[in-house]
């Protein structure tokens, strides 16, 4: 849906008494500040890598650019961290510095980060969303004076400090998510952040264009400026944490899907490894994939060697997770004030769950998909055990949705009997039945015939071990 020439006038009214706000020069906030806890340890001071003349051009703008907004400044330290160059996705240079052999004695500050999967949920259901980038966000932050010294970066050029917060440190996204958790204080109800990503929520467009302004002025309160041309205001749908979001689905970025698609057949463990990183992004997505993915992930345990053995099996679930991410999955958002409905199903290498509800169009539409690829131990349960496994490991994660309110089971009534009648002298399955009691649940016979997600759980064959 495309926006009426009012409701853009309105935007850019709003937008124009921000416009302070919007720069393409990072702020700085006095919210916050970043230290650095070495503890005892001592200086550590590495030389500068070696780079191409090109690369030494971008360094020698780099720090004129710092020089001149005051990021950075002339150090005297006898701490030294080398620079690298990053290139980022819209073509432009990310300044970084190897901070590794640092951020080895650096204390951990465990503050925690939010979970994607609860941001998108939160957006998804939305009519109207609107995006946010913070400037350079990281170096909207002032390091405090002890920092700085440990933070020194040394080139060619001589040695510098910054006066901000610099991209690699250990602890930075810690700093930086609890500013914009205290910046959003009070909002949460229609804006979320992930780090530098703010993102407002609403449900129709008076609601939106009120809570934009009062973001913004959270932002503008806070010393903050936001990057224009990252912007995205006043959309049905947005690109969010590398998904498509909006009006009530949540979908995989096809730029990533696509990457997924093209992916060469690996090589090697650590090729393996990259590519189950990028799928496992998506696995929300993937009904199973635990179980389908089983094969390729066999490769990467540790007794396996270097130069895979690419075996017909693993080509198989190569091509499964590849088609599957290319078939335009879309989970729905979940909406909390409508029932949910559980199915659960268990085969020999793994278990799997689906959260479903039902859309407007009556349709039970998935949520979350769910799978665990099941040790060599737990392979060797009997199929019961399995079953009831399924249902444990199922509403234990499911917990956020679930939990606290009545919802729909759909199982192996033998499975559920079994459980509930077991003896104490069985300690797993009495803890098992035990977990259950949280929930408050109804029992639906699973009939392939009349639901088509449960009939798909329960004839689903995956693919086995390679070894």
């Amino acid at each position: 849906m495309t926006l009426g020439c009012m409701q853009r006038q309105q935007i850019q009214e709003l937008c124009t008494s921000y416009a302070p706000t919007f720069s393409a020069t990072p702020g700085l906030t006095e919210r916050a500040y970043h230290s650095i806890d070495t503890g005892n340890a001592h200086p550590i001071r590495v030389q500068p890598y070696r780079v191409s003349p090109q690369a030494k051009t971008a360094i020698e703008w780099e720090i004129q650019d710092m020089l001149q907004m005051g990021v950075i400044r002339p150090s005297e330290s006898a701490w030294a961290s080398p620079v690298v160059l990053v290139p980022k996705p819209d073509g432009e240079i990310r300044f970084c510095v190897d901070y590794r052999k640092l951020n080895a004695v650096t204390r951990p500050d465990n503050y925690p980060m939010p979970r994607t999967d609860e941001l998108l949920e939160k957006l998804g259901r939305a009519q109207f969303i609107s995006t946010l980038d913070l400037t350079k966000g990281y170096w909207q932050v002032p390091l405090d004076e002890s920092a700085k010294e440990r933070s020194a970066f040394i080139t060619h050029l001589g040695l510098y400090e910054f006066n901000v917060l610099p991209f690699g440190l250990r602890n930075a996204p810690a700093t930086f998510q609890r500013l914009v958790d205290g910046l959003l204080a009070g909002l949460g109800e229609y804006a979320v952040a992930y780090l530098d990503d703010v993102a407002i929520f609403s449900d129709s467009w008076a609601d939106h264009l009120e809570h934009l302004q009062k973001v913004l002025e959270h932002i503008r309160e806070a010393g903050l400026t936001v990057k224009a041309k990252k912007c995205q205001i006043g959309l049905n749908r947005v690109t969010y944490l590398g998904h498509q979001v909006g009006q009530g689905t949540i979908s995989p970025l096809q730029a990533k899907v696509d990457a997924i698609q093209k992916w060469p057949v690996p090589k090697s463990k650590k090729q393996v490894q990259s590519f189950l990183g990028l799928a496992g992004y998506y696995r929300r997505f993937v009904l199973h994939y635990s179980q389908i993915a089983a094969p390729l992930t066999d490769l990467t345990k540790k007794k396996q060697p270097n130069a895979v053995q690419w075996t017909g099996k693993c080509q198989k679930a190569f091509n499964k997770l590849k088609a599957t991410l290319m078939s335009d999955p879309v989970l729905r958002a979940p909406d909390f004030d409508k029932p949910f409905l559980v199915t659960t199903d268990a085969s020999k290498r793994g278990v799997g769950a689906v959260l479903m509800q039902k859309g407007p169009d009556q349709e039970f539409h998935p949520v979350v998909f769910l799978s665990k690829k099941l040790s060599e131990r737990e392979s060797n349960w009997s199929v019961t055990e399995k079953e009831c496994y399924a249902i444990v490991y199922a509403l234990e994660k499911l917990r956020p949705y679930v939990w606290g309110r009545r919802f729909h089971l759909q199982t192996d009534h033998a499975a559920l009997k079994w459980l509930h009648t077991v003896k104490e002298t069985n300690k797993k399955l009495l803890r098992w039945s035990l977990a259950l009691q949280d929930f408050d649940f109804d029992i639906q016979h699973i009939s392939g015939a009349s639901n088509k997600v449960a009939d798909a759980l329960s004839r689903e064959s995956f693919p086995e071990s390679t070894g």
